[in-house]
């Protein structure tokens, strides 16, 4: 009986994981399994060996945009890189998340909850996000990958920057559509973190095709001007 109440106070006070040591250790398993040095990932995805390293050993909170970077360099979906050991999505292409049931992932300015994971291949990735940062310096810089963003305010208040605009302040119930392209960064405006529903896609066929077409009637509009 000893023994055992011993064991249950070890449990009950063993610490959590680390979540960026979790989010490395995926990376390092899935750079493994597809037989890639730390180079070769590095050239596949545009990000430093060095930023890799340090996030396979816990030593640094990737930004969204180095989380994109990782999946499509690692040849993975996005979600593969929250769960610690991939899942096969079944037909019918339906999922349901419980409450508080999502995959999380903190990247230091973010905590995101990962919504419908067990599904790959979406044409866009839901996240509820706990926005941790309320000054723009606790950014390294704005952040910018292809695709589009749309967010919904659930709670609080939320500073938009963005590249070409002045920051935008937007209050509960509140939206936002813009180019991921261009730099951003969301941060909490009150003493509260504020929390959204944050869904993120990447550059699909159509939409750069939409793209080339806006930019070719800016063009258009210019020689006409």
């Amino acid at each position: 009986m000893a023994g055992t109440r011993k064991s249950q106070r070890a449990a009950a006070i063993e610490p959590r994981p680390d979540p960026a040591s979790s989010f490395g250790e995926i990376v390092r398993r899935l750079r493994l399994t597809g037989g890639l040095k730390l180079q070769d990932l590095a050239a596949r995805c545009g990000v430093a060996s060095s930023t890799i390293s340090k996030i396979e050993n816990g030593l640094m909170s990737p930004t969204y945009d180095t989380i994109l970077r990782l999946a499509d360099g690692l040849k993975v979906d996005t979600a593969d890189l929250f769960r610690d050991r991939p899942e096969v999505s079944a037909n019918g292409r339906r999922s349901i998340t419980r409450r508080d049931q999502g995959l999380r992932r903190s990247t230091g300015q973010y905590d995101y909850e990962l919504l419908c994971a067990d599904v790959a291949n979406k044409p866009f990735t839901p996240l509820l996000t706990t926005l941790r940062a309320h000054a723009l310096s606790e950014f390294p810089a704005l952040v910018t990958h292809e695709g589009v963003e749309f967010f919904y305010v659930l709670s609080g208040k939320v500073t938009l920057h963005t590249e070409h605009y002045e920051p935008a302040l937007l209050s509960t119930g509140d939206s936002c559509y813009f180019d991921s392209t261009m730099g951003h960064a969301c941060l909490s405006a009150g003493s509260e973190d504020a929390q959204i529903l944050w869904i993120a896609t990447r550059l699909t066929p159509a939409l750069a095709e939409d793209r080339q077409l806006a930019g070719s009637r800016r063009s258009l509009i210019k020689r006409r001007s």
